[in-house]
């Protein structure tokens, strides 16, 4: 047992890049005892912690480090053990992060908390490639969907998204594409743009584009995997970066946008 008090810090990492995480979270990082990280965090801060014990405490696909009730009680234990847990989760820890369950859990045996957002990967991750999932007379809201649900099957909000003129950003969805794709094959007659970003930030950043038709071979051509995410809407071939691209597919041919109703590209 420590003699300090006890206290847990739940962080918010970022997307992937280290630069991203805030400065307050940095802050507390530097007076961390024990650090209990998880798999989408980026190693490097850790580097920002040299006094603390670390644990690594993820969960990927079909490889759990630890069961979540066992992570709850680790990071109570660790309190009581170490004085200042931190709690360090890649993007936020309240989107898709279950970091509400872990406060509670703290909570309930007293032991104060502090919770330091993160920059979300939905929105930053997108952001980093030129897309901006909101954008005046294209997209009025959007979407932030779990791909897999707890169950294990694709949530039904992806089948109600798919009728909204709102950008759709899937997190945890790869598993889940060839589903995503016939759900807006039945649910739409347009061929939506479709972006799928790996390992979004970090320098082994992969990106794949294409749209609702195409999408599936573009993955199997450029071999992409989790940790990956999904962006489907118009803002996508709107984005600076990839309206070349987008233009040469629509381009090719007119029929596209005479009987689905696209806004063809100005030529310059």
């Amino acid at each position: 047992m420590s003699n300090k008090k006890p206290h847990v810090t739940l962080i918010g990492a970022g997307p992937g890049d280290p630069d991203l995480l805030t400065i307050k979270g940095a802050k507390a990082l530097a007076k961390a005892d024990i650090i209990l990280y998880d798999a989408l965090v980026n190693p490097s801060l850790l580097e920002l912690a040299p006094q603390a014990e670390k644990l690594f405490v993820g969960k990927r696909r079909g490889c759990h480090a630890y069961s979540q009730n066992e992570i709850n009680e680790l990071i109570v234990s660790s309190a009581y053990t170490y004085g200042h847990v931190v709690r360090l989760k890649g993007g936020d820890p309240f989107v898709f992060g279950r970091g509400s369950e872990e406060i509670s859990y703290c909570e309930n045996f007293g032991i104060e908390t502090t919770v330091i957002p993160g920059i979300t990967s939905a929105i930053a991750v997108p952001a980093s490639q030129g897309i901006s999932i909101t954008q005046r007379g294209v997209s009025e809201s959007f979407w932030v969907i779990t791909g897999t649900t707890s169950d294990h099957q694709l949530s039904k909000d992806v089948a109600l998204a798919a009728q909204s003129s709102a950008t759709v950003v899937i997190l945890m969805g790869m598993s889940k594409l060839s589903e995503i794709v016939s759900l807006y094959k039945r649910n739409r007659t347009d061929n939506l743009p479709v972006a799928i970003i790996q390992d979004g930030t970090k320098e082994e950043e992969k990106c794949g584009y294409g749209t609702i038709e195409t999408i599936e071979e573009v993955v199997k051509e450029k071999k992409l995997a989790n940790p990956a995410i999904i962006v489907i809407g118009d803002v996508v071939k709107n984005a600076t970066k990839l309206q070349e691209y987008f233009e040469e597919i629509f381009y090719e041919d007119e029929f596209l946008f005479q009987n689905l109703n696209l806004t063809p590209f100005s030529k310059s």
